[in-house]
């Protein structure tokens, strides 16, 4: 999300107030229809699907045999067909994927991205739209688990499918803002997403999208194993936090630069915002055991410049191992 606009912190307001919204360019949708469409996904993805409810909006994770994540969903059902919305970059070879999964399921995969529009707005309906999807975040969906203690500020963002013949419309009604109007809001409300978020390292504990994106005590999925292992046993390597940036130079960090404690590498930055409220923020992922109350410098790499950054906990170096191994063991041992 790279657009520039004069100014965001006037934006940001008039977003929250349902004034304005966002065109999701780099947003993308597809439909499963047919007999089989939920529990086909539901056999592919983290989220208990198979008994979606009309209308019900969920959020849901492709994950790779080791449980790193591949992409994210936001997924609506409307009788007849499911519509997954994710982001553009690699939407053919995920569509050539899927469709390779199909087998002998009943279920028809049809790209409608030059039919949409993905349209973002605040607390707000869209008139005209085919379909909206209410975010879940920050509640703990069922079979979800949150490892730290959410934010305070308040996530009451949508997305609507709007056609493409109508969404001139859209703006009859709407001032139109830039999608730095969302990263903003966004990192100050913890809120991950592909793809500024994932890399091939990606782990759902890594960012407490258990929360609202993964269904702990489903059937098997692919990567279901290894989730569950870190859940249960081990902690995440990484663990995504929030900076409180120093403003007092002429640039913020770029998606990809480079956290520092003291001469050591121990992160990088995800995404960045600067608030209407907080000033300038960011997410980013760095070791799990940097304590948190370690001052961290940030190099950007296109600048030259070097940043101050606090840190403020989204997920604890605690997350992970919820077992308790000598109860667990106790047991074990009474079973053999």
């Amino acid at each position: 999300m790279t657009q520039s606009f004069a100014n965001p912190l006037v934006e940001q307001r008039e977003f929250l107030a349902g004034k304005s919204a966002v065109l999701l360019s780099e947003k993308v949708v597809f439909t499963v229809s047919g007999e089989d469409r939920l529990t086909w996904l539901n056999d592919l993805f983290s989220q208990k699907l198979d008994e979606l409810l009309l209308g019900e909006s969920v959020e849901a994770l492709w994950l790779d045999p080791q449980g790193h994540i591949v992409r994210d969903f936001h997924i609506v059902d409307d009788g007849e067909k499911a519509w997954l919305i994710t982001f553009k970059t690699g939407f053919e070879e995920l569509l050539t994927q899927l469709q390779r999964m199909v087998f002998r399921a009943k279920v028809v995969i049809a790209d409608c991205s030059a039919d949409f529009a993905v349209i973002a707005t605040w607390n707000t309906a869209v008139q005209g739209s085919a379909l909206q999807w209410v975010d879940p975040w920050p509640e703990i969906t069922s079979g979800g688990y949150r490892y730290g203690q959410g934010s305070e500020e308040s996530w009451l963002y949508r997305e609507s499918l709007i056609p493409l013949a109508d969404s001139e419309n859209v703006w009859n009604h709407f001032g139109k803002a830039g999608t730095m109007v969302i990263d903003a809001l966004r990192v100050a409300s913890h809120r991950p997403t592909g793809p500024n978020e994932i890399d091939e390292k990606s782990l759902p504990h890594e960012y407490d999208w258990l929360a609202t994106a993964v269904h702990l005590s489903k059937g098997c999925y692919r990567g279901q194993e290894a989730v569950a292992k870190i859940h249960n046993l081990g902690h995440p390597p990484r663990r995504l936090v929030l900076l409180h940036l120093d403003g007092s130079g002429h640039a913020l960090p770029e998606i990809g630069d480079e956290l520092y404690q003291a001469e050591n590498l121990i992160g990088k930055i995800t995404t960045v915002g600067q608030h209407y409220e907080m000033g300038p923020i960011a997410l980013a992922l760095v070791k799990r055991n940097v304590p948190i109350s370690d001052v961290l410098m940030v190099h950007c790499l296109n600048s030259g410049e070097k940043l101050s950054a606090h840190q403020e906990e989204i997920v604890p170096a605690s997350a992970g191992a919820v077992v308790d191994l000598g109860e667990f063991r106790a047991k074990r041992g009474k079973e053999n």
